[in-house]
C-alpha cells in the first residue's frame, strides 16, 4: 500500500498475491495511482531500450460501452471454440477437482465480460513492429504489481484482439504503423481478497538440463508467506 505516497508492500506478497482479480467496484481510480501504474510499466525492460511501446487508458464510459460487446463476443467464442472440451468435460464430471475449478474460472471470466462497461479503467497496451510482446509484456505485468501495490485488481486479456480492427477504429489506434495490441488490462478495486494462487509445485512443470529431466528441487508449498 502506499504510506505518504511511499510504498510499503513486500516484493514477495506482490509477486505472490497479483492474481487476475475481475470481480471489482465500479469506483474510479485516482489519477495518482495511475500515475503509479504507468511509471512503473515504462521502467520495465525494453529491448535495445527502444521503448516502442503505447499504453492508452480508457476511464471515457461512452468508449467502454462500444467496447463491452465485442468483449462479449470475443468471449462467446472463447466458450463455443477453444474451451470447449473443457466445458463439455467439466459438464459430464461436475465433481471433479479440475472440473470444479474450470467452472469457478469460467464464471469469473463470465462476470468480467458481462460487467465489462463498469471497469472504471482499462489499460490496452501497443508494441510497434514485435509481435512477440518481448518488450510489451514485462512493462504489462510491471503495470499490474504496481497496481497491487495500491490495492487495486487486474486482469490481463487478450480477446479483444479477435476484433482488433473495430477496436483499432474506436480507439483511433493507426492501422498503417506497425502498432501491434498485446492486451488490455482492466483495472478496479477488488470485491474479493487478495489471496496466494492456487498451482501446481513449480518441481511439476520444470527441469533441469534436459527436457523431463528432474528439476533437484521439491516445493510442496508456496514459499511465501
Amino acid at each position: 500500500m502506499v504510506n505518504g505516497g511511499v510504498w510499503t508492500m513486500d516484493i514477495r506478497e506482490a509477486l505472490y498475491t497479483t492474481r487476475s482479480m475481475r470481480r471489482v467496484k465500479p469506483d474510479p481510480i485516482e489519477p495518482d495511482a495511475q500515475a503509479r501504474i504507468l511509471d512503473a510499466a515504462i521502467r520495465a525492460p525494453s529491448g535495445g531500450n527502444a521503448q516502442n511501446w503505447r499504453f492508452l487508458l480508457v476511464d471515457d464510459p461512452a468508449l467502454r460501452a462500444q467496447l463491452g460487446p465485442l468483449y462479449r463476443e470475443c468471449r462467446d467464442e472463447l466458450w463455443t471454440g477453444v474451451y470447449k472440451p473443457r466445458l463439455d468435460a467439466a459438464a459430464a464430471d461436475p465433481e471433479a477437482d479440475e472440473s470444479i475449478q474450470f467452472l469457478k474460472i469460467k464464471r469469473s471470466a463470465d462476470w468480467m465480460a458481462d460487467n465489462f462497461e463498469i471497469y472504471p479503467l482499462l489499460m490496452f497496451a501497443f508494441a510497434q513492429h514485435d509481435p512477440s510482446g518481448g518488450s510489451i509484456y514485462p512493462a504489462i505485468w510491471s503495470a499490474q504489481l504496481a497496481a497491487r501495490a495500491d490495492g487495486i485488481g487486474s486482469s490481463l486479456t487478450v480477446m479483444l484482439a479477435f476484433r482488433q480492427a473495430q477496436v483499432y477504429e474506436i480507439l483511433g489506434v493507426p492501422e498503417d504503423e506497425g502498432w501491434n495490441m498485446a492486451g488490455c488490462v482492466p483495472f478496479g478495486y477488488p470485491t474479493g481478497r487478495w489471496g496466494v494462487a492456487q498451482r501446481r509445485p513449480a518441481h511439476e512443470v520444470a527441469h533441469r538440463n534436459q527436457w523431463g529431466a528432474p528439476l533437484g528441487l521439491t516445493i510442496d508449498e508456496p514459499l511465501y508467506p
